[in-house]
Parts: structure tokens; C-alpha cells; sequence
């Protein structure tokens, strides 16, 4: 595998190298986007989990030291729903950074591959039309090396939009547990608003 590679690589115009390099740019900025942002909302996410868990059992009166809220609630006098939807609302924004480079290379990848493969499909046309005859056997291994470009932007497209998907469902249920963490502090100091936080 790893000389069939070579051979296409070396076999590649300019243009469709940039293309693969490109590709190869945008899954690396993927899967560290995933890891990084992956990591942070789950530790977040376990923070306040044991927070919401431990008021709701009786064990403590407020949002742990480790909560995001806590830091809002200790700035302020009073208690309001706009504090807590405030936070919650940069919380998240905070959070989700990097979802939207996720989504350009999930929508942008298989364009950017599809170029490389119309690319070296040119070129293999160029190539063939100078000699005097050309059968399947010359031009059938020519054009499925184009289609390897298309092929890493379709793979690039899938693991972001995957990652999209899974990172969105965590800061979803981030922001699940933070509403509900303010809707109980909100009730416990007695505020009989009640107001949707998120």
C-alpha cells in the first residue's frame, strides 16, 4: 500500500500534491479540534453533573466551587435568571469553539477533492492523447488514481461531520445540566420567575 501511494504521489501534478496536502491539513485541525474539544466538554460536563447531583441529594445549597455558575453567582448581590442565562449562554459559546471549523471541512472537503480528481483526470486525458491508442487497461488505472482525491476529501468530510455531531450532542447536554442547575438555584432562593435558560 504504502508504494502504490509513492507511485501516485510521484505520478501527482502540483496541483493535485496541494490538493492531498490540503486534505491532509484539514483532518489534522479536525481530529485536534475533536480531541481537544471532546476532552474539555466532558471534564465540564462531569464538573457540573456532580454539581446538579449533589444539590439535588441534599448535600450542598449552591453550585460546586468547580461549576462554571459558581464564579457568576459570587461576582453578583442578587440572583437573577439573567446572570445564570448569561453564563450559561457563554458557557457554551466558550465551549463549542471549533464546531464551525468542523463544519466547513465537512461541507468543503468533498469539493476540494472532487477538484483534485477533475484535475488528474485532465491530465490523464492530456497524457493519453499523445499516444496513438489508448485501451482500458492504460486508461482504467489513470483515472482511478485521479478518483484517489475524492476519495480522502469524501473521508475527511465524514470524520468532521461525525465529530460535529458528537461534540454538538455534548454541549447540548452541558447546556442540559447547566439549566437545570439554574432552575434550582433560582427555586431555592426563593425567585418565583420561571424562566427558560438556554
Amino acid at each position: 500500500m504504502f508504494s502504490a501511494l509513492t507511485h501516485y504521489l510521484s505520478q501527482s501534478s502540483a496541483i493535485t500534491l496541494m490538493v492531498i496536502a490540503l486534505l491532509s491539513l484539514y483532518f489534522i485541525g479536525t481530529l485536534w479540534v475533536f480531541l481537544y474539544r471532546y476532552r474539555m466538554l466532558q471534564r465540564r460536563l462531569t464538573f457540573e453533573s456532580n454539581s446538579l447531583s449533589r444539590i439535588y441529594m441534599g448535600r450542598a445549597k449552591g453550585v460546586d466551587r468547580n461549576s462554571v455558575l459558581y464564579s457568576y453567582i459570587a461576582r453578583v448581590d442578587a440572583l437573577s435568571p439573567a446572570i445564570l442565562k448569561a453564563a450559561i449562554s457563554d458557557t457554551i459559546r466558550v465551549s463549542t469553539r471549533g464546531l464551525t471549523l468542523l463544519s466547513i471541512v465537512s461541507s468543503t472537503a468533498p469539493f476540494i477533492g472532487l477538484f483534485g480528481t477533475v484535475i488528474g483526470i485532465l491530465e490523464t486525458f492530456a497524457r493519453l492523447s499523445a499516444r496513438k491508442s489508448a485501451s482500458l487497461s492504460v486508461v482504467a488505472p489513470a483515472i482511478s488514481e485521479a478518483l484517489i482525491a475524492t476519495a480522502v476529501g469524501i473521508f475527511v468530510a465524514i470524520f468532521a461531520y461525525t465529530f460535529h455531531l458528537m461534540l454538538k450532542r455534548k454541549a447540548y447536554e452541558l447546556s442540559s445540566v447547566l439549566e437545570s442547575q439554574a432552575e434550582v438555584i433560582l427555586a431555592q432562593h426563593g425567585n418565583e420567575d420561571h424562566v427558560s435558560l438556554g
